[in-house]
């Protein structure tokens, strides 16, 4: 079968090609699943740099959440059938034809959602719905937020106005209002404007902002910090520059501000079997109705992979860059 490999870690344009691997069979309690799309996320990125929480022993097929139909079950499998659609957050080697994985670990899709939807359902948006529930806001309340414009940002920003609570959405080009605004977000803010933070302030009607998301790292932890009000929480989420936390002292002692960390797998992990239903419930509802958003920026084969890898790296595009499983 046809998969995308790495043979050394770096650039994603750089170092990941075509190649053919052996079909993989599935052990007991597995199901072998041929992959119908698979959505490139900054994680897989990172983790093909080799600077994510883990690294795969190479060569290494990479690729974490997928679309696709159940071809193969293992020994003892119950509640999946062939031919049945699934899709998973929690894969390995899933950018390939064909991929296996633990049964428990995917999730039947309803009919109802479309491929290019379901392909991407799990990963950012329930990554966003918890994020969100585990804060524990009340509606009326405000939290403030940088890469608005992005897969969990904008998700993120519609789960919390569903709920009546308030988002100041932070870009950092005057240019990314118009994609919130596609999107039918409110409350953008771009921060390569002189004053910016008043506008900021301004979105959220002077309430007090009680949660800071930071998706960036480096200065823009900062920046949100700085909104932030006293006794409130600024939460790491993700790092697209790969730089430290920049904070000052006097944001941390004089508001007596928490900051932690937040990775969604460890949530994950954690999740009783029910809760996790109901919440993927949730979401397949909000984009069966189309509440829930997922556009797609493009569509690449596998024997495309470094192509896409740099689509997915475009500044400004439009949705999340796919791949392909058939040929």
């Amino acid at each position: 079968m046809q998969s995308v490999v790495i043979d050394r870690f770096g650039e994603p344009a750089d170092v990941v090609h075509a190649a053919e691997r052996p079909l993989p069979t599935p052990g007991p309690g597995e199901a072998r699943v041929r992959m119908l799309l698979s959505p490139i996320h900054n994680h897989d990125l990172a983790i093909v740099r080799g600077v994510y929480g883990y690294k795969p022993a190479l060569p290494a097929v990479p690729g974490t959440e997928a679309l696709g139909v159940v071809e193969a079950l293992g020994e003892g499998v119950q509640g999946l059938r062939v031919g049945q659609r699934v899709a998973t957050a929690s894969a390995q080697a899933a950018w390939a034809e064909c991929f296996v994985s633990p049964a428990a670990k995917l999730v039947p899709v309803p009919d109802a959602l479309p491929d290019e939807a379901a392909c991407q359902l799990l990963a950012m948006p329930l990554s966003a719905l918890m994020l969100l529930e585990d804060m524990k806001l009340q509606p009326g309340q405000w939290i403030v937020q940088n890469a608005a414009n992005g897969a969990v940002g904008k998700v993120l920003a519609a789960l919390a106005a569903a709920r009546g609570i308030g988002v100041v959405n932070l870009v950092r080009r005057e240019s990314a209002l118009a994609d919130l605004a596609a999107a039918g977000i409110a409350h953008g803010v771009s921060t390569d404007t002189t004053g910016w933070q008043d506008r900021a302030k301004a979105a959220a009607g002077g309430a007090p902002i009680v949660r800071a998301i930071d998706s960036i790292g480096g200065e823009s932890a900062q920046q949100v910090m700085t909104l932030l009000a006293e006794n409130g929480e600024l939460i790491s989420f993700g790092s697209l520059t790969f730089k430290p936390l920049l904070i000052g002292a006097d944001q941390l002692i004089f508001k007596q501000a928490v900051v932690r960390g937040y990775w969604a797998s460890k949530r994950l992990a954690a999740t009783p079997p029910a809760e996790l239903a109901r919440m993927i419930g949730e979401l397949a509802r909000l984009a069966a109705g189309g509440v829930l958003k997922l556009p797609v920026g493009g569509v690449f084969g596998l024997d495309e992979a470094p192509a896409a890898m740099a689509a997915a790296e475009h500044v400004g595009r439009s949705g999340k860059v796919l791949l392909r499983g058939s040929r």
